[in-house]
């Protein structure tokens, strides 16, 4: 297997948006994309509070375009997807994205508004890991995805059911529509089977990977954010997710989703077969661990342990309700007053990407017709 390349910058507040562009450079973003094709923008709602590393920060989003449009891809649009606990509208505009969409004049598209795209049905030629098990009545993406590029836009975050979690893992809000829960026990193979349709139906994929400040512990929404100061390019959705799990401390191989990706083809997985540019990433290793958050705890027992055989009754049937009532109510009326509120302010006030964020609080997006 040919080498891969990733490019990783070492960057600051004051030179970010420029080094975005310079990341592209050195990612190969130009050859990787068809410039005569849309290029669709997803970025990473975790969260939709601005929870530190959860989401892909406002820098992220306007450095990607500037490198974009300077590369030549000016029809450039952004699809936005919702989950069981995320709420895509006050996702972006908590993390301070509807100001930058409006700077430059990127129009907002939702997977799961009618009147932007449909679900149709698709039949992979790939054969399937799980996919088609999961869902024996037809797998559905939404046909405006076809013929399009796409720049996925995730942080450098460890995650409770994937270990860590990236480029391939930011597909699933956006090719799986609301029932993406069913997919949990056979995550790592479904990731894989996601980004074998990506090769099938887009004309370029890339990725930037924030890791100005990442995450520590049981992702996406309850870390332990960490200052690193790192972004990463790739147009191998599995070799970037590698080189920052190597980052992070893990064995990029020994985590499911990109040993099989390795092994199919899709990408590479280890990290002696990637071509690191840029910064000098040698010695990084973090050390970070995932743990447990505590309403994981059932998910994992549900998913992957004991009551597994009875996740049907759980998760496809009206009880399901429950569990979503229970997550929601646990990160948004717990957590975040209680605890990661304040983690945010600390991090707003005492960092220098925090004291960067503020400056996209005052931008005050132009009001809509």
């Amino acid at each position: 297997m040919t080498k891969s390349r990733v490019a990783v910058l070492k960057t600051t507040p004051e030179t970010v948006l420029e080094d975005y562009v310079r990341l592209s450079e050195l990612a190969g973003m130009s050859a990787a994309l068809d410039s005569s094709a849309t290029t669709i923008l997803k970025d990473n709602i975790s969260w939709h509070f601005p929870f530190p590393a959860a989401n892909t920060t406002p820098w992220q989003l306007e450095g990607t375009i500037q490198a974009l449009k300077k590369a030549g891809l000016n029809t450039i649009t952004a699809v936005q997807n919702k989950t069981v606990v995320t709420d895509a509208f006050k996702g972006e505009d908590l993390n301070r994205y509807v100001p930058i969409f409006r700077k430059y004049d990127i129009p907002v598209l939702f997977n799961f508004r009618e009147s932007d795209m449909k679900w149709v049905a698709y039949r992979p030629k790939k054969k399937m890991h799980v996919l088609d098990m999961i869902y024996p009545e037809g797998i559905t993406i939404p046909d405006y995805f076809a013929g399009k590029n796409i720049v996925h836009l995730p942080t450098v975050k460890c995650h409770i059911y994937t270990t860590t979690t990236g480029a391939m893992k930011n597909a699933f809000g956006g090719l799986l529509n609301t029932k993406r829960h069913y997919t949990h026990s056979w995550i790592h193979r479904t990731l894989v089977d996601l980004l074998a349709i990506q090769k099938e139906i887009h004309t370029g994929i890339f990725a930037f990977m924030d890791g100005t400040t990442v995450g520590n512990g049981p992702g996406p929404r309850t870390m332990f954010p960490v200052v690193k100061d790192y972004i990463l390019a790739s147009a191998d959705q599995v070799a970037i997710d590698a080189v920052a799990a190597k980052m992070m401390g893990f064995d990029p191989m020994s985590l499911e989703y990109i040993r099989v990706a390795h092994g199919d083809g899709l990408g590479v997985g280890d990290v002696r077969e990637i071509e690191v540019v840029g910064a000098d990433i040698s010695r990084e290793s973090w050390g970070f661990h995932v743990g447990n958050n505590g309403a994981s705890m059932f998910g994992n027992l549900a998913w992957f342990g004991p009551l597994k055989f009875a996740q049907n009754f759980f998760f496809r049937t009206p009880m399901v309700h429950t569990f979503i009532f229970a997550s929601e109510a646990y990160h948004d009326y717990y957590r975040w007053p209680v605890k990661d509120r304040r983690v945010f302010e600390q991090w707003r006030v005492n960092t220098h990407w925090g004291k960067l964020f503020q400056t996209y609080e005052q931008l005050q997006p132009e009001p809509v017709a």
